[in-house]
């Protein structure tokens, strides 16, 4: 018997309804070690308009670059740490999730990565989730960082985030394009 390939669907906009969930924004609970931050932006389409119903997925280390995966060797060292959430756009496209900077991840052919988050984009039109990476402004190792490397100097933009300071609280701040002019880098899963 011949294998036959299912098409693929849209992954949007009914995921709103099986995977979101109140709380989903704080990927790191507040009382763990490391720095408070905000990350923020939105999700544009190629006319750069809003994306009303897209969804976000963050994974991230924790401020001392370990992930929470059983496969991590210095697993459950914080075991309140998940460092997974999930956010839906708001209808301007606007997304926010509360969280820690994360600290530098080894990069397994040596070396360290610099801090950022894994970002999965899922929205209406897209055929299989989006992956890209939201990188921090004020980080020295971008400079190093052996997956940024790879991506072209005039296109790194589109994947770090801007830094400011709001009422006390440090945010920072990336869009995601989805096509057109300054549309994000993503990557291959």
């Amino acid at each position: 018997m011949a294998e036959i390939i299912t098409p693929s669907q849209t992954v949007g906009p009914f995921f709103h309804y099986g995977l979101m969930r109140p709380g989903q924004d704080q990927v790191a609970p507040e009382g763990l070690p490391g720095q408070r931050i905000v990350v923020e932006g939105r999700v544009l389409d190629g006319d750069g308009q809003p994306v009303a119903d897209a969804m976000i997925e963050i994974w991230q280390a924790d401020s001392e670059g370990r992930y929470s995966h059983p496969l991590e060797p210095r697993f459950g060292a914080n075991a309140s740490f998940r460092g997974f959430g999930r956010i839906a756009t708001d209808t301007t496209g606007t997304w926010r999730a509360f969280t820690i900077k994360p600290g530098p991840i080894a990069h397994p052919g040596g070396g360290q990565q610099a801090p950022h988050l894994n970002l999965g984009v899922f929205a209406r039109g897209v055929l299989t989730r989006l992956h890209t990476r939201l990188y921090f402004e004020d980080e020295a190792l971008n400079a190093k960082d052996p997956v940024l490397a790879l991506v072209e100097p005039d296109r790194r933009a589109t994947l770090i985030a801007k830094r400011e300071e709001r009422n006390g609280q440090i945010v920072y701040t990336l869009d995601i394009r989805l096509q057109g002019d300054g549309e994000t880098v993503f990557f291959q899963s």
